[in-house]
């Protein structure tokens, strides 16, 4: 296995974990206030969510997507890489305002 494709995987993890979390906390405000800015921070989770359930599901169980990024030029999974790691950086940032 590449290490890339690994820290890609982790990082598609995390932000699955990461983003399930913001998603309760949102739900749970926007069933107690009702605020539309709470339902647009609801929506993004579920949306940012899906995508990355989506990226977990081929980087763990499509053996085509799998074969195709372990066969790919090492500058595609760095690419990859750290498409996933800077996502990651965001949503922590966000996990961090919500639960101040």
């Amino acid at each position: 296995m590449s290490l890339w494709f690994e820290a890609a995987r982790g990082a598609v993890v995390l932000n699955v974990v990461l983003l399930a979390g913001l998603a309760t906390v949102w739900a749970r405000n926007y069933r107690s206030h009702g605020a539309k800015h709470t339902l647009g921070l609801l929506v993004f989770a579920c949306v940012l969510l899906a995508q990355n359930l989506l990226a977990l599901y081929l980087y763990s169980l499509d053996p085509t997507f799998h074969s195709w990024m372990y066969d790919s030029a090492p500058v595609a999974q760095r690419g990859t890489m750290a498409m996933n790691a800077l996502e990651l950086v965001a949503i922590a940032f966000l996990v961090k305002i919500t639960w101040e």
